[in-house]
């Protein structure tokens, strides 16, 4: 396989974060078949923000749109949102979230961010969660990022269900059902 020229793999750099803004210099690295200082050197002629800085700036778009819960009530860095459809948050596996032991991550972590990216989809002022089927596909360990994706699947009335599906790596970790109930401000006036 022929070696890319430098204006060419700068060229399908930036293409590959378009695509996807939230691969890290590792992977582009092992994507490209070139060091992470090659990566990182073409980031900067590029101006091209590293991982977290990319992350940090879609999050901020996204979390403006959130209507039913504050922003830092959602677990995991909100990334898209389109209201009463879909969006995405990402969850990186700190050694504050999982058991000192064995160094998996708790399962409510994992819950509350499908919880909290499903209620954050939905476009009223107040979401609450009615009921949830979830499950956990395999281990979570330290220092791996969850991708949680939700899909609105049906809306009856202020009912929404809501699938999550939490990935690393593209392999499915967590899948949950949620059925999320919208309150309208006028029935929370009542009892005030």
């Amino acid at each position: 396989m022929r070696r890319l020229t430098k204006a060419e793999r700068q060229e399908n750099l930036k293409e590959r974060l378009d695509e996807d803004p939230f691969l890290i210099d590792r992977e582009l690295a092992e994507l490209f078949n070139v060091s992470i200082q090659t990566i990182r050197l073409d980031r900067l002629e590029l101006g091209i923000p590293e991982v977290r800085e990319r992350i940090k700036s879609v999050a901020r778009q996204a979390s403006s749109k959130v209507k039913s819960v504050q922003s830092e009530e959602i677990i995991g860095e909100l990334i898209d949102i389109q209201l009463n459809d879909s969006g995405i948050s990402i969850l990186e596996s700190t050694e504050e979230l999982v058991l000192e032991k064995s160094k998996i991550v708790r399962g409510h972590h994992i819950f509350a961010q499908a919880n909290s990216l499903a209620v954050a989809i939905i476009d009223a002022d107040v979401a609450l969660t009615g009921s949830a089927e979830v499950r956990y596909n395999r281990p979570v360990y330290v220092g791996e990022r969850l991708v949680a994706k939700a899909k609105v699947e049906k809306i009856k009335g202020n009912r929404f269900y809501v699938k999550v599906e939490t990935k690393i790596n593209g392999e499915s970790v967590f899948n949950g059902e949620f059925i999320i109930f919208s309150i309208e401000d006028d029935l929370m006036n009542k009892e005030g």
